[in-house]
């Protein structure tokens, strides 16, 4: 695949993403998929792997509202796309906010993404996870 086909496959992702489609993210992600999340303290934090980490990660995501105020940047380079950006949100157990700067490494073959790794704020993520 070119590199813009692999552009155009991360961009579906993160609009499934968005959406919480989780057929959508499992149809776009290869079935030995690796996200990788650091951090401590927060319900995310962790390596996911494959479908059914996949699925695990999107439940306890639905815990955390998120939003993307501005449309992220895409990094590409062959099968690797770096993708940059800003999130917004709350986690819904707390009801406390957070301000996220992202980056997340991306790798795709075959049109599926098959490594995310996360480059966040984890302690504003944890902060924001925290009770009391």
């Amino acid at each position: 695949m070119s590199t813009q086909e692999n552009v155009q496959t991360v961009k579906r992702f993160f609009a499934a993403l968005g959406r919480g489609d989780k057929t959508g993210l499992l149809a776009l992600s290869a079935e030995d998929i690796q996200w990788i999340i650091p951090g401590e303290g927060w319900p995310l934090a962790g390596t996911h792997l494959g479908h059914q980490g996949l699925a695990d990660l999107l439940q306890k995501a639905s815990e955390i509202e998120t939003s993307f105020p501005q449309p992220p940047e895409y990094v590409a380079q062959g099968d690797r796309i770096i993708v940059v950006g800003f999130a917004t949100g709350k986690v819904k157990a707390t009801n406390k906010t957070f301000e996220d700067h992202f980056v997340f490494a991306m790798t795709v073959r075959n049109g599926k993404v098959t490594n995310i790794r996360e480059y966040i704020d984890t302690q504003a993520l944890a902060r924001s996870s925290k009770r009391g």
